[in-house]
């Protein structure tokens, strides 16, 4: 696969908006929580730093692949988003400009990323913060490589099998120190790994295999996921419309055209 340049396919992309719709929660939450929402970003599209603006305010500088953002309580409400090339903004022209809309409820981590193909994408996720079973840990894979399908093992065993891309699968395993690799679906062939992952118990942790297998960086990257508190609300959500990276004010970058929906755990199909 020839490799493509991110921040070209993103100058291409246009202006749109981004709503993330939030379900009603089962027993309404105090009004200040309601006006709320958790979100986090990772950048996962190698090779470009960038600076993000929201409504002309600077959010995040030098901001470079492989991060995952803290997340962030945002209040509900649309915000106009700019991204530059690292150092070009705002004086120069956003290689993006988009506005978010952002509802109160959702917890949930946005995913900048490159699709099986290599094009650079966006993947909203659902972030479980349900409780963890007694000496247990929670263990999600997010498969958001330029990669085919894959298996993730962990200390040598199968625990995630047949895993695409933009898909995730949810596990809850054993608290400890895990060693994971992730093979090629089927065989033994490493794509990423080992890593040692440190696994407490009742936590709860997302990992993503992002990059390119062509360009041979691919890698796995960690988020710790919040259980110890639900959500503002316990809501799916749904992005319409985007084309490439965004993100909600507190982080900023959007993608593709469409609908995308923020998957939810063991949802992966």
């Amino acid at each position: 696969m020839t490799s493509r340049t991110p921040l070209a396919v993103a100058a291409a992309a246009g202006v749109c908006v981004i709503g993330l719709g939030s379900a009603v929660p089962a027993v309404a939450a105090p009004q200040a929580q309601q006006d709320k929402a958790m979100v986090s970003l990772f950048h996962g599209v190698p090779g470009m730093d960038v600076d993000v603006y929201a409504n002309g305010d600077e959010l995040l500088g030098d901001f470079k692949p492989g991060t995952v953002t803290d997340p962030q309580e945002l209040d509900a409400g649309t915000y106009d988003i700019q991204v530059f090339a690292a150092g070009s903004g705002p004086e120069g022209t956003p290689a993006i400009e988009k506005s978010i809309e952002v509802p109160a409820g959702a917890n949930a981590t946005i995913a900048a990323h490159l699709s099986a193909d290599g094009n650079p994408e966006l993947t909203a996720f659902t972030n479980d913060t349900g409780e963890v079973g007694a000496d247990k840990a929670r263990l999600t894979v997010r498969h958001v490589a330029a990669a085919p399908a894959v298996d993730v093992r962990a200390g040598g065993t199968p625990i995630v099998s047949d895993l695409v891309n933009p898909k995730e699968a949810t596990t809850e395993v054993d608290a400890g120190t895990v060693s994971a690799d992730i093979v090629l679906a089927g065989t033994d062939t490493v794509a990423i790994g080992p890593a040692d992952l440190d696994l407490k118990a009742g936590s709860g942790t997302a990992v993503y295999a992002w990059g390119s297998a062509d360009d041979k960086n691919l890698k796995l990257a960690v988020q710790s996921i919040d259980v110890t508190k639900a959500s503002p609300n316990d809501s799916a959500a749904v992005l319409a419309g985007g084309s490439w990276l965004a993100w909600a004010a507190g982080a900023a970058l959007l993608t593709a055209a469409g609908t995308l929906t923020l998957r939810g755990a063991n949802r992966d199909n």
